[in-house]
């Protein structure tokens, strides 16, 4: 069996620090839900892999950018508010993945990108807070599960 890319061992470990995040505050952790999240399955951290890019290549080696959302989602009947729910879930989230900008060494660094926000009327209030961060990390060029 072949070994996994480096670019899923950094989706597994982005999974892996948000894990406790999400316990602490009754979330849950979601890796690109092939379905809607539900009411019941609030307040949640979903991960999504939007993009790569490769940025340098030298010699043997290549540089590649990953490009990650990370989105806070929150349902809630007033008075409780969402958006509140969504941005303190969020804000754990970042300050996990930023303690350690490179990822247990699979990455060269963590940089934010931007960040989104949508509330929807949806059987009560939907509020979803979003970032994007760019982790860069380099690879073989001839071997994407090697690290170089």
């Amino acid at each position: 069996m072949a070994a996994n890319s480096i670019r899923e061992r950094i989706l597994q470990t982005l999974v892996a620090r948000l894990n406790p995040v999400a316990t602490d505050q009754a979330a849950s952790v979601w890796r690109t839900p092939s379905v809607a999240i539900t009411r019941d399955q609030c307040p949640a951290l979903v991960v999504f892999p939007e993009s790569e890019s490769l940025a340098e290549r030298a010699n043997d080696r290549v540089t590649r950018e990953l490009t990650v959302r990370i989105t806070a989602l929150a349902r809630a009947v007033p008075p409780v508010i969402p958006e509140t729910v969504a941005d303190a879930l969020l804000c754990a989230a970042h300050a996990a993945l930023m303690l350690d900008i490179n990822l247990g060494g699979l990455a060269l660094g963590v940089r934010e990108v931007e960040s989104e926000w949508e509330v929807d009327d949806a059987d009560g209030v939907a509020a979803s807070t979003s970032a994007r961060y760019q982790i860069t990390y380099r690879t073989l060029i001839a071997d994407i599960s090697i690290q170089a």
